[in-house]
């Protein structure tokens, strides 16, 4: 079964305390830098931190009337520290804290995002040598191409997913920017320096240039890296819908005790889970659209992203957390049916050996051009009449004439001897 971890979940790094949490944690830093730089008194900051507390509800009852929630925020922890609060948000502007609190929330959304791909791998890895050598057919356009295995399915996601934990390990560096330059990035009322110290003091790297806010670049990386998660996991989930459809019936959802599948019909069990998650990557994506709209803005700054963020940062973060989860259960139980895997490779009665009939006519110095034409005129009468290729290939004059029968048998047998050195590219020659 898969490896369940204890992480922090997803929605409670979303949840409106933890967001003034973070702002908070983003002020604190900034007194101590001041402090530090002798912009304001000790005394201050002792009081400052003794006494800084907030109310989510509170909060929300200060915005009904002053309709900007950084300075409700700012209000409510003045009524809870008193005079000294004076000194709290001291040479800032609200885009400095909201956009480096930003920072701190992505960050560990991106932690968490890790760990899921992480886990993902470990499924992949696992099942991928667990089929290592699974036979069944390969499919170009919808249509049965040339034998391969179901290993090097799961090998080529694990590949994919490994891209993605690098995509977002840089998204993650991306987005761990803060910013103190004030109302338009001049350092107006701060200096550098200790800009520098309070993103120290986060964890955080400063932003080299800005203006009001950090720019969204940043920001439409952090999506789209999130967004190509989930078309990996809608790939992965497109092809387990194909597995179960009725005439296929490769691998199938695990269908647990007392489940039902429709309504209706007794007999359905449908792939809830892939669907699921198909629709999903769909949502994902038009935020990374959204993400990518919102690097453009007026001057310095406008609010037109501000709307759009307070849905799409939480919302595509907790998706492709939930996407990643639901992903890795499910390869985790998939059910597997080699043997109709097997029967459905011999479905065409031998036409998926095509290709290398025609390399053995051509090895045995019949000209390509002719060698094709041979295996093709066989090859369609076996379709379109549903004939054995194989028998039909055997009474064929030409090729009968140009290959012993054994060439041709062997032209007929699944040749599959580089997956080991696909595995050894892919998992470095064993499993880990």
């Amino acid at each position: 079964m898969i490896k369940r971890y204890t992480l922090p979940e997803m929605g409670a790094i979303w949840t409106e305390e933890n967001k003034f949490r973070k702002w908070l944690e983003v002020e604190m830093a900034a007194c101590q830098a001041n402090v530090e730089a002798g912009s304001i008194p000790m005394e201050a900051i002792e009081v400052i931190r003794q006494k800084a507390a907030f109310s989510v509800e509170r909060i929300h009852e200060l915005e009904k009337t002053l309709d900007h929630d950084v300075i409700a925020f700012m209000t409510n922890l003045a009524e809870n520290i008193g005079p000294q609060a004076r000194w709290v948000h001291y040479g800032l502007t609200s885009s400095d804290v909201v956009d480096t609190a930003n920072a701190l929330l992505l960050r560990e959304s991106g932690d968490l995002i890790i760990a899921r791909l992480q886990a993902l791998s470990d499924v992949l890895r696992r099942r991928a040598f667990e089929f290592k050598d699974t036979p069944m057919i390969g499919r170009t356009h919808g249509v049965h191409a040339e034998p391969t295995t179901l290993g090097l399915t799961f090998a080529l996601w694990f590949e994919e997913n490994r891209r993605n934990v690098d995509r977002m390990t840089r998204a993650r560096a991306g987005i761990s920017y803060g910013k103190f330059s004030g109302a338009v990035g001049t350092f107006a009322h701060l200096d550098p320096e200790i800009e520098e110290r309070i993103c120290f003091l986060l964890g955080l790297r400063p932003a080299t240039v800005s203006t009001q806010i950090i720019q969204r670049d940043r920001y439409a990386e952090f999506v789209c890296a999130l967004a190509i998660i989930a078309s990996t996991l809608e790939k992965i989930a497109l092809q387990v819908r194909h597995w179960q459809r009725t005439e296929v019936r490769e691998a199938h959802e695990y269908f647990k005790p007392g489940q039902k599948g429709s309504s209706a019909m007794p007999h359905k069990r449908n792939p809830i889970l892939s669907e699921r998650i198909c629709g999903m990557a769909r949502i994902v994506r038009g935020y990374a659209v959204t993400a990518l709209e919102n690097n453009a803005l007026w001057h310095e700054r406008d609010i037109s992203h501000s709307s759009a963020e307070r849905v799409i940062l939480p919302d595509a973060c907790i998706a492709v957390d939930y996407m990643l989860e639901k992903t890795a259960s499910l390869l985790d139980t998939l059910v597997v049916n080699p043997e109709r895997m097997l029967e459905n490779l011999h479905l065409t009665g031998g036409l998926v050996f095509s290709g290398q009939l025609l390399l053995k006519l051509a090895a045995a110095g019949v000209a390509r051009e002719e060698a094709y034409n041979w295996v093709q005129r066989n090859a369609m009468k076996s379709w379109d009449e549903g004939l054995d290729f194989r028998q039909l290939v055997r009474a064929d004059p030409d090729i009968s004439r140009s290959l012993e029968p054994e060439k041709i048998k062997e032209a007929f047998e699944i040749q599959l001897k580089n997956v080991d050195r696909i595995f050894e590219r892919v998992f470095g020659g064993k499993k880990k």
